[in-house]
């Protein structure tokens, strides 16, 4: 064994006694020691053990996708589309309202409003659609149709709308449980000529850690993550890691890591490129772990590693992120969720009880007031029981 794997090992022990490892240590990890895997997956589930119990969460929601129009052009995206590939360029007001109430009868407490980055900057039909409808942006429409799912329905909104002004965030923040932006990576490969960034402004690494920052200093529950393997090495996803640990212990409001794989699709650019593997996901999601300590909320999608996504119980996550029994994954729509019974049996088998928890976590609101306003938290506490988790529990979902 030489020297630098002596000192990986002695990073991965620090961890293991809880110790919050410097960035100096944290890039010692970068250092492509496979055998070491194993060492580092039982410590990060070590850390979520003592920080998490033995309890693994998911989110029951329900995708809107508000617009599929998008200023950008992310060289793995099929979500985008041209004005020309849609009859509608928004979802209606009664649309929104349709899908939320289905959800809520379901039994879903979060919607999650996904839609591309400020279209009216590109396209004329959307801002069209917007001037005519009393709207000045894509944000502004937003904006109403949380209030109305909020006020409403049983759900709570969460708006996924890319990179925001303070305006518009502060905006946004009476209406929505939280919010989020995945931060996806800091490397500068992925905006040069021929990367998955380079025609995406709003994928900048600067402009989507100012958001990111911004959500901390108004201090809303914030939900980010990285996409892994569209072209970043394994230095770029620590960097991306420390950049999301120093934001978090600035402001304390990173509740949830989102680590997900890159999956190719046809009639991409990166339709030909190789698809995540799970032994990079391991490495990923534990090392995140380490970085982040035992408190943070890491989540690993399970559509997008269907054949196996219970391995990464292993790798320290605790969080299955949104699953919805009504509407697809607009992101992937090529993975279904899994079944909720399915989820469950593979959680269980694991050792782990699965439970239901809303949009925002419970460290977030119960015993805590400083994140949501007042009538938001009114809301949100009436629908979770008294350790902050969906009130009426898993078997509404089975």
């Amino acid at each position: 064994m030489n020297s630098t794997d002596l000192k990986i090992k002695d990073v991965i022990a620090k961890a293991f006694d809880l110790q919050m490892i410097s960035e100096y240590d944290a890039k010692l990890l970068a250092n492509p020691v496979k055998y070491l895997l194993k060492d580092i997956c039982e410590a990060a589930a070590h850390i979520r053990n003592i920080g998490k119990g033995n309890v693994i969460t998911f989110s029951p929601k329900v995708f809107i996708p508000l617009t599929r129009l998008c200023r950008d052009y992310c060289g793995y995206c099929t979500f985008r589309v041209e004005p020309s590939e849609i009859n509608n360029i928004y979802m209606s007001p009664d649309e929104v309202l349709d899908v939320a109430k289905k959800g809520a009868a379901l039994g879903c407490t979060e919607a999650l409003f996904t839609l591309g980055e400020r279209p009216e900057i590109k396209y004329k039909e959307a801002k069209q659609w917007l001037n005519s409808n009393g709207y000045e942006s894509t944000i502004e429409y937003l904006t109403d149709m949380t209030e109305m799912v909020l006020n409403e329905t049983q759900m709570l909104p969460h708006a996924n709308p890319g990179t925001l002004t303070k305006r518009e965030m502060l905006s946004l923040k009476p209406y929505n449980a939280s919010s989020g932006l995945m931060l996806e990576s800091t490397s500068e490969l992925l905006y040069q000529k021929g990367g998955a960034h380079e025609y995406a402004p709003s994928k900048r690494p600067i402009v989507r850690l100012k958001t990111i920052n911004l959500a901390g200093e108004l201090k809303v529950p914030f939900t980010t993550g990285l996409l892994i393997g569209i072209g970043e090495s394994p230095e770029d996803r620590i960097e991306s890691l420390l950049e999301i640990r120093r934001s978090n212990e600035s402001y304390g409001h990173v509740q949830e890591i989102i680590i997900q794989n890159f999956r190719a699709k046809p009639s991409t650019p990166m339709s030909d490129f190789p698809d995540a593997v799970t032994n990079d996901m391991l490495w990923t999601v534990a090392v995140a772990r380490i970085i982040l300590g035992p408190s943070v909320n890491i989540q690993v999608p399970p559509n997008l590693s269907y054949n196996n996504y219970q391995v990464y119980i292993d790798a320290g996550i605790n969080d299955w992120g949104g699953v919805s029994p009504l509407t697809i994954d607009y992101v992937n729509p090529e993975a279904p969720w899994p079944l909720i019974n399915d989820l469950k049996n593979k959680t269980e088998a694991k050792g782990f009880e699965l439970k239901p928890r809303l949009t925002v976590y419970p460290e977030f609101f119960v015993n805590n007031k400083s994140f949501l306003p007042d009538k938001l938290h009114e809301k949100v506490s009436s629908l979770a029981d008294e350790n902050g988790y969906v009130k009426w529990g898993i078997n509404r979902y089975i």
